[in-house]
């Protein structure tokens, strides 16, 4: 009897060990082969939208280089006292100037913008140029400033590429 039962045990574990790995098998195909699907489909879909871009803005980014090509002076880093006692700027910038004939001009003016840019910074408070909207006012202000110190409307835009405050 202990035997029948046994064996009655051993055949119910064979059928159960082979219907479970059925389901699973199926489940676990069709759960890899539908990820699969996913991922191809996603990397074709990325790849034709990176390569079609790619051909239209390297075409127009070519364009640009060869027709338009800015100009810029660089002004050597400057280190400036603020307004409040115990702050200081060190401020490094680039003019964009709309004609390259203008360079020997305006490196001729270098001293006077020079000069014009740090009464102009120095009579400025660490608050009113340290949020983003401040730094594009003193931008602004600064352009303003260099056109009228070399008395013409050559400078386009200005370009800090180092502004440190402490």
């Amino acid at each position: 009897m202990a035997d029948e039962i046994a064996a009655n045990q051993d055949n119910q574990t064979e059928q159960v060990q082979e219907i479970k790995p059925k389901k699973f098998n199926k489940k676990l195909i069709i759960i890899i082969a539908g990820a699969f699907l996913v991922l191809i489909i996603s990397g074709f879909i990325t790849y034709m939208v990176l390569h079609s871009s790619g051909k239209s803005d390297g075409a127009s980014h070519k364009n640009e280089e060869t027709s338009v090509k800015a100009t810029l002076v660089p002004i050597e880093p400057l280190i400036l006292n603020l307004s409040e006692q115990g702050r200081f700027l060190k401020i490094t910038m680039q003019f964009e100037i709309s004609d390259p004939s203008y360079q020997q001009f305006v490196s001729d003016y270098i001293p006077q913008l020079k000069d014009a840019i740090i009464i102009l910074i120095s009579s400025k408070s660490s608050d009113s140029i340290s949020s983003p909207e401040g730094k594009l006012q003193l931008k602004d202000e600064i352009l303003l400033r260099a056109n009228q110190t070399v008395g013409k409307d050559i400078f386009k835009n200005l370009y800090f590429t180092e502004f440190v405050m402490q």
